[in-house]
């Protein structure tokens, strides 16, 4: 049985091969923008396809980082729609939500924003913070933050400058 993700990962691997090189950083910031490849992600996509580290973590964090936009404007608009259409109450939680909403009162948008991505793809966790409230700009700011961490660590491990622990 194949796993879709992998099948994903291989077919931006096989269309960097086969594209110009001028369109090969391209090819990486579309990988960046799907959810579980993201930045980090497309990063490798585009080293092991031969792109210099820098373009393809660059590529890679800012296709991220554009799909993490729109979907935080997205969202922004429908909880705004929500909340004018309810008279500003809440929505009922459930158990997801509730989880959501504990771990970002432990840890606030930083927390979340920065330790998301080892759980969640950036898209969703972007979602979850704009939709409980969190000002757009500020989880921008987050999760830019972390997509340049995230996508800078994994192409730092990949090119070997920091070795992973084994």
């Amino acid at each position: 049985m194949s796993n879709p993700v992998s099948d994903l990962v291989l077919g931006f691997q096989n269309l960097v091969a086969e594209v110009p090189d001028l369109v090969q950083p391209l090819v990486v910031a579309l990988a960046g923008a799907v959810p579980f490849i993201e930045g980090e992600g497309a990063a490798a996509i585009g080293i092991i396809g031969g792109i210099p580290p820098i373009v393809a973590a660059l590529a890679g964090a800012v296709g991220n980082l554009i799909c993490v936009a729109v979907v935080v404007l997205a969202t922004s608009r429908v909880r705004t729609a929500v909340t004018t259409r309810r008279g500003g109450s809440a929505k009922p939680a459930t158990a997801r939500r509730e989880k959501f909403e504990r771990a970002y009162h432990r840890y606030g948008t930083p927390g979340v924003s920065l330790l998301g991505p080892l759980l969640l793809p950036t898209q969703f966790t972007a979602a979850a913070l704009t939709s409980t409230g969190v000002p757009p700009v500020r989880v921008l700011a987050w999760q830019a933050a972390a997509i340049a961490l995230w996508t800078t660590v994994i192409t730092l491990i990949i090119t070997g400058v920091i070795r992973a622990v084994a």
